[in-house]
């Protein structure tokens, strides 16, 4: 389930929600009870489970060019 980044207008906190994807848009109270919240910009990194080749120097020094 993805997390979002929320910061309070009243008080200045920042907190996490976790939500699904289909909630992303709904409004979140902060921790302390304040309803003005607004939803921060987040970068998403995907983790594929696939790892570059080891060894240096782009494709031809890693080995992978068959030479």
């Amino acid at each position: 389930m993805p997390t979002y980044d929320f910061r309070c207008r009243q008080c200045g906190d920042t907190f996490e929600v976790n939500r699904p994807m289909s909630s992303a848009a709904d409004p979140a109270p902060c921790p302390s009870g304040h309803d003005d919240t607004v939803k921060l910009l987040t970068t998403v990194g995907v983790n594929t489970g696939t790892a570059a080749p080891a060894g240096g120097g782009g494709c031809c020094g890693g080995g992978c060019c068959g030479g």
